[in-house]
């Protein structure tokens, strides 16, 4: 019986893409996560969490889906909304894990409400669907480790053309600085229609 955890890096960055993981694992070998101390990214140091996503890679198999912020854009300005971006992307990871039980960190206020969603894709298949499913469930934390640190890699790479970007979220004044600095010619890395980015811009229009 095969079991795979979602869960997602990035979701409210106003730069960089967000990253989905699914992490597949034959139910009797979840144990092995638990060996090496899998637990929820939040709660790992950076360090912890590359050498722990290392070992993640190479006892489960793990699909990633990447969705640039340029990508992001797109889909809104097409009136696709963040949740359901999210939703394409956790679909697109249960169709390629060929698992008995999907188990998903829940961005959606209401579980069960997702959880119907889903089942109505994929009516042979276990579906759970919970809020801080990464600190109930190793096999999602595991996910969230993966996902964690390719989203970091994906960060690092700007860094090094862009130097100073901060976090990357809306909440970090250097982010937001990074953005102002950088008006009217925003990176293809920025998400241009996130409401802080638009907030930047209007004031520039009434300065």
């Amino acid at each position: 019986m095969k079991v795979v955890g979602i869960d997602e890096a990035g979701r409210g960055s106003v730069l960089g893409p967000l990253v989905l993981c699914g992490v597949v694992i034959e139910e009797d070998r979840i144990k092995f996560l638990e060996r090496i101390k899998v637990k929820d990214s939040k709660k790992i140091s950076p360090k912890k969490r590359v050498v722990l996503s290392r070992k993640i890679r190479k006892i489960t198999d793990y699909h990633l889906v990447k969705i640039p912020a340029h990508d992001i854009d797109i889909l809104r300005a097409n009136q696709v909304n963040l949740n359901q971006i999210e939703k394409l992307g956790m679909r697109k990871i249960i169709e390629k894990s060929d698992a008995n039980t999907c188990i998903v960190d829940c961005f959606d206020i209401k579980p069960n409400r997702f959880k119907t969603e889903l089942k109505g894709y994929y009516p042979d298949i276990n579906i759970i669907t919970e809020h801080k499913a990464d600190d109930k469930y190793v096999v999602v934390a595991a996910a969230s480790i993966v996902a964690k640190v390719e989203r970091d890699n994906e960060i690092l790479k700007i860094r090094k053309e862009y130097k100073d970007i901060g976090s990357g979220y809306p909440s970090d004044p250097k982010t937001i600085q990074f953005i102002k600095n950088s008006h009217p010619d925003l990176p293809e890395f920025v998400r241009k229609s996130w409401e802080t980015v638009n907030r930047i811009e209007e004031n520039y229009k009434t300065t």
